[in-house]
């Protein structure tokens, strides 16, 4: 089971004998981010499936009722009421709560967010980048814990799982995983419902305006992109910039890069949107920016090229390896760059449908079903 054998096959259906999966349901809990739509896409697929019985559980101390509400139909909750930090230092420390004291007997675990519990079977962790350790200084505090965490899983046997072969590499060279232990399975695209382009520009308040969606947080390099916003509008005096997207931590850089904008009455942050605005926003969008510093897969620029929105991106991490040649890419941290190649998508119609059609062909390539398929044979394969 090597990271460089591409996917995991596809399972065989026709092996019915029900596959028992503890699964980390956690990120369902609060406003969907990344890891949260990652976890729901598994899920709702793998609720689907014959010979597959989910039990999800929670780290979470109050959020039990909230959990059940958040399961598909067939899934069991079997979370207890428990407090994430401490539950995530005790695993660090000894071999218990093991996760049957929750679930009871199971076949496998899949520990979907990086914290792996300890198990009596085989515990698969998904790990979909490493910036806690090559940048340390772009992450909150309580997620420094994690490489100790991770490296914990390593010793009791885990398996983990890269999304992209660019994760897989550093997983070995990084964190000193076996090449043998990881495995790489590319994750779906969430589901892109069609927008209606009016409804999104009125939200923007804008007839033309360059998108960008995600968290706020220092990863995703905003103020960088807000400077090459600058250098555009000083030359385009009718395009907008738009975020929409939650919180996420050490905001006050963004926000100050916008009050010191000269075009900040053309700059809209709307915080966290529901999924219909968000469609409605990228059926509008003239552009969709993707500035980050660092990436393990990088959903919302595949949900616009599946929308039909060309894309700039920066070339770092695995968004070179997911978005293939359906996005404009440009270097991370170089403002006149994604100045340089907005001006251009919005100026030549050629260069803009090319990647258009380029970046839904790309788009297509992902599906949780995809996903669900390989992991299953994964599940099977150790249990």
């Amino acid at each position: 089971m090597s990271h460089l054998s591409s996917e995991v096959p596809a399972s065989e259906e026709a092996n019915r004998t029900a596959i028992r999966v503890a699964l980390d349901a956690t990120p369902l809990l609060g406003d969907r981010t990344g890891i949260g739509e990652v976890v729901g896409g598994i899920i709702q697929e793998l609720a689907s499936r014959e010979g597959v019985a989910v039990s999800a559980y929670a780290l979470t101390l109050r959020g039990r009722r909230d959990l059940k509400a958040a399961l598909p139909n067939g899934v069991e909750s079997a979370t207890r009421p428990i407090p994430a930090r401490w539950v995530r230092r005790r695993w660090l420390r000894s071999d218990s709560p093991r996760i049957e004291r929750w679930t009871g007997p199971i076949d496998v675990v899949h520990a979907t967010n990086y914290v792996a519990p300890p198990a009596k079977v085989p515990v698969i962790v998904s790990v979909y980048d490493l910036t806690v350790l090559r940048f340390p200084e772009l992450c909150r505090p309580d997620t420094l814990e994690y490489p100790a965490l991770l490296k914990r899983a390593i010793q009791r046997g885990a398996v983990l799982h890269a999304p992209s072969h660019a994760i897989a590499e550093e997983l070995i060279s990084e964190l000193g995983a076996p090449a043998d232990r990881v495995v790489t399975i590319p994750l779906g695209l969430p589901h892109v419902s069609g927008g209606d382009p009016d409804a999104g520009r009125a939200v923007a308040r804008a007839t033309r305006y360059v998108l960008t969606l995600g968290s706020i947080d220092p990863r995703k390099n905003l103020p960088g992109l807000v400077d090459a916003f600058n250098i555009l509008a000083s030359n385009d005096a009718s395009v907008h910039l738009v975020h929409a997207g939650p919180s996420g931590w050490d905001d006050g850089v963004f926000e100050l890069s916008i009050r010191n904008s000269p075009y900040k009455d053309r700059i809209r942050v709307l915080g966290y949107v529901d999924a219909d605005t968000r469609a409605n926003l990228l059926a509008g969008a003239s552009i969709f920016a993707y500035p980050s510093l660092y990436e393990g897969f990088g959903f919302p620029p595949l949900e616009a090229m599946a929308t039909g929105v060309p894309v700039v991106a920066t070339s770092v991490g695995s968004l070179p390896e997911v978005l293939g040649d359906g996005a404009f890419f440009v270097e991370a941290d170089d403002a006149d760059a994604l100045a340089s190649a907005l001006a251009q998508l919005i100026s030549d119609s050629e260069i803009r449908e090319s990647l258009i059609r380029r970046g839904s062909a790309i788009s297509e390539g992902y599906s949780w079903s995809k996903t669900a398929d390989a992991l299953i044979s994964l599940y099977r394969s150790l249990a």
